[in-house]
């Protein structure tokens, strides 16, 4: 694998990037897709994912640099930053050209997704309401995979109540691990303003509530799987958090709180399929 292949692999933030995308083909099977549609959403949910994830490290390789992140490529000299703008380009052109391979209203869904995570990496990230790009974000993936089936049924409110609140909670997480840095280089969102213990505590109350959402939002009341689901949710945080601690001590990044994030949506997403009520 050549450098620069390697580098744009690695500023892609791919494990959030395979994370989600994963989670939206489950979520694709589980709701009745066909094996082309389900190719169609992955599609288009990856090529959002790489937009994203390569805007931000090319909008940030000055404040990286700054801070010495020598895990982000472009700023380690990895990979040039024009390099990754153009990919980022690409994958933000390509995400609406295969949205529409299933419908329009469902196209456009998935570009509001897309336009939101845009607008965090820039200007939103610095300001009072960082973490509504997420909340839209997460929100409007599974309405995109439920708009895409045949007929464009309309998402359940909870479906879309739930991953909107589990993407604001992912916000949290995944700033946790870089409030110094960030501070340093004048990034200020809401989890800046309310400092590392109030985003633990916002982090793991929109995860439960999200879980939650899922559990009580079919109609019937809930399984057993559920109530482990919601078991899941209210622990993973804190074991995030010891975790995090731990990789501190050692002289790495504490990633292991967005990390049970991404565990949790995966169960939450399992609990779904398994369920079998979502439209």
């Amino acid at each position: 694998m050549s450098s620069t292949v390697l580098g744009l692999v690695r500023a892609s933030h791919p494990e959030p990037t395979v994370a989600v995308t994963v989670v939206a083909g489950l979520l694709a099977q589980g709701v009745g897709h066909s094996w082309p549609g389900v190719a169609a959403v992955v599609g288009t949910v990856l090529a959002s994912q790489l937009a994203t994830g390569w805007t931000n490290d090319a909008l940030d390789a000055g404040r990286d640099a700054a801070v010495g992140r020598t895990d982000k490529p472009v700023a380690a000299g990895a990979v040039r930053r024009r390099t990754v703008a153009v990919a980022a380009a690409v994958a933000a052109t390509a995400t609406p050209l295969l949205a529409l391979t299933t419908n329009p209203v469902a196209a456009l869904w998935a570009t509001v997704g897309l336009l939101s995570a845009l607008l965090y990496d820039w200007p939103l990230k610095s300001s009072p309401v960082s973490v509504l790009p997420y909340a839209v974000s997460f929100g409007t993936l599974p309405a995109f995979v439920v708009l895409a089936l045949p007929g464009a049924p309309t998402p359940p409110a909870w479906l879309v109540a739930a991953a909107a609140l589990l993407g604001a909670g992912a916000h949290f997480a995944n700033v946790l691990p870089d409030l110094a840095d960030d501070a340093r280089t004048g990034v200020r969102g809401l989890p800046h303003r309310l400092g590392p213990t109030g985003s633990r505590v916002a982090a793991a109350g929109l995860l439960l509530a999200a879980t939650v959402a899922l559990v009580a939002g079919p109609p019937g009341p809930p399984s057993w799987l559920g109530w482990s689901a919601v078991a899941v949710a209210a622990v993973a945080p804190p074991l995030g958090w010891y975790g995090g601690r731990a990789a501190t001590r050692a002289g790495g990044r504490p990633v292991a709180a967005f990390r049970a994030v991404m565990v949790v949506a995966l169960i939450d997403v399992v609990l779904l399929v398994a369920s079998g009520r979502v439209v």
